[in-house]
């Protein structure tokens, strides 16, 4: 039985090493938009965002995330390098909620529990989902149509982060989000009444951007290596 308890404790000792602890902050930065209105910069923020984020370090090396992310999206033609959207010279603005969950992946390995400052570079991908209002161009000015949709995307971000204070880290990262939408800005409005008013590359979808500064607390307690 003295053997047996030994074991379980062992196997219960390494599950407890491989658990890290919880990380919740918020992210600040800045949005910009890709698409069919306004310029096609991929990292250009226009607008600021907003949101709050939480990951639960899997190991030293991957982490489950989910964040809330706030702003509104915003495209000017007057802002593009293209003749033809200079001289169309649309404009639109969308409000967005967006709603993102994945994994984190990190370069080296990020120890919260060897007591020295860590930093690595990490990659970030999952699923996302937003909540944009409709809307559509009515004489080349943007109209909202009172209603909302849920826009599906697949994020990609990369980013650095290193531990900062005791228990704070501190990370910098630009994220795009390919979206399975066509209609953020407008152009490609799914109401049949509206196909008229569609404009714009129909056979590409919309993009946009997060790049900003994250700044996350950890707290969990820290895992035990040892067998009393």
């Amino acid at each position: 039985m003295r053997y047996i308890a030994i074991i379980i404790l062992s196997v219960l000792s390494i599950h407890s090493s491989q658990s890290q602890i919880n990380e919740i902050g918020i992210f600040v930065g800045g949005s910009n938009f890709i698409g069919d209105v306004g310029a096609t910069n991929y990292i250009s923020p226009n607008q600021m965002a907003i949101g709050g984020i939480y990951k639960w370090n899997r190991s030293t090396r991957h982490s489950y995330r989910i964040s809330l992310t706030f702003t509104d999206l915003k495209g000017n033609d007057s802002d593009s390098d293209d003749p033809r959207r200079l001289q169309r010279n649309y404009n639109f603005t969308n409000q967005m909620i967006e709603l993102s969950a994945g994994m984190e992946l990190t370069f080296f390995d990020f120890n919260l529990h060897s007591g020295e400052k860590v930093s690595t570079p990490y990659l970030y991908s999952g699923i996302s989902v937003a909540n944009i209002e409709d809307s559509y161009f009515l004489n080349g000015t943007q109209t909202y149509q009172n209603s909302s949709s849920w826009v599906f995307g697949i994020p990609m971000v990369l980013g650095f982060k290193t531990t900062f204070l005791d228990n704070f880290i501190i990370g910098l990262e630009v994220g795009a989000r390919f979206t399975f939408s066509d209609n953020i800005d407008g152009s490609f409005p799914a109401d049949q009444v509206l196909q008229s008013n569609r404009f714009g590359n129909q056979n590409n979808n919309d993009w946009f951007t997060f790049t900003g500064i994250t700044l996350t607390y950890t707290f969990g307690e820290n895992p035990c290596y040892c067998i009393k």
